[in-house]
């Protein structure tokens, strides 16, 4: 597809630079990754998932309301709940099928994230969070899963984020990148996602872009391989076929967004 110059212009003007994040990293952040309940295995991912920088960059830091997105295997709640334990407060939004998996999950871990709130997300029903009460939206690797179930739930997802938070709050967005030139169809079955799509959904929402990173770049990952985003580190889909190749090139190239809500 062609573009005219003024609408490469329009986009130039309209994309904040991409720049690492210089945001000081808060000591009870630092103090959370680096705790040794944490296990070997997750401890080895921060190298490929840069917790301290990312967080940075989405300013969070204790006294915050924080809503961690479809925490799944719970890798970051490890880092959040014990880092709000006592001067803040963690939600997990959490698919409605899988609340009772995560309630079990935190529940075995209550001395150590401390109170969780487990707020159920339903693409068809009100959201189950008090509108203006919370201070970060936070979504690890899941918009791909929204845009997989279709634009109508991802387009609730991001409006319950939206009316989650106060004005000033913050959305963070993590998500494996697809390059812009590629075949759109591509975000229904590989797992990756355009920052374009991200950026769409986030602004019809309500959203404004306030900044972006390369935090999470990783550009060994050409973006084409035979089983999509998990053929790569840590799902290794093909098993043993090229193991030692796809660890060699590590977790998937990373987009790292902020937005606001004016």
């Amino acid at each position: 597809m062609r573009y005219s110059l003024f609408a490469a212009v329009a986009v130039v003007l309209a994309t904040p630079a991409i720049a690492a994040s210089t945001a000081k990293v808060d000591p009870a952040i630092a103090k959370a990754i680096g705790d040794s309940q944490r296990s070997n295995a997750n401890r080895a991912r921060d190298a490929y998932r840069h917790p301290a920088e990312t967080l940075a960059f989405f300013d969070v830091r204790p006294g915050q309301t924080v809503v961690e997105v479809y925490p799944g295997g719970g890798w970051y709640s490890e880092i959040l709940a014990p880092m709000l334990k006592g001067n803040g407060s963690y939600i997990a939004l959490v698919p409605e099928k899988g609340v009772p998996k995560f309630a079990e999950r935190t529940a075995a871990n209550k001395d150590w994230f401390g109170p969780v709130t487990i707020a159920p997300f339903n693409a068809t029903a009100p959201s189950t969070i008090p509108a203006g009460s919370a201070d970060r939206v936070l979504t690890f690797r899941n918009v791909h899963n929204l845009i997989m179930a279709g634009d109508v739930v991802a387009s609730k997802a991001f409006a319950d984020y939206y009316a989650a938070l106060k004005p000033g709050g913050i959305l963070g967005v993590v998500d494996h990148r697809l390059p812009e030139v590629k075949d759109g169809s591509l975000e229904k079955e590989s797992g990756y996602i355009k920052r374009s799509t991200v950026v769409r959904l986030a602004t019809a929402a309500g959203f404004k872009l306030a900044g972006e990173s390369d935090i999470n770049a990783n550009p060994k990952d050409t973006h084409d391989w035979p089983k999509g985003v998990w053929t790569l580190p840590p799902t290794l889909s093909l098993g043993d076929v090229d193991k030692a190749k796809y660890q060699a090139i590590g977790e998937s190239d990373r987009m790292t967004l902020k937005f606001v809500k004016p």
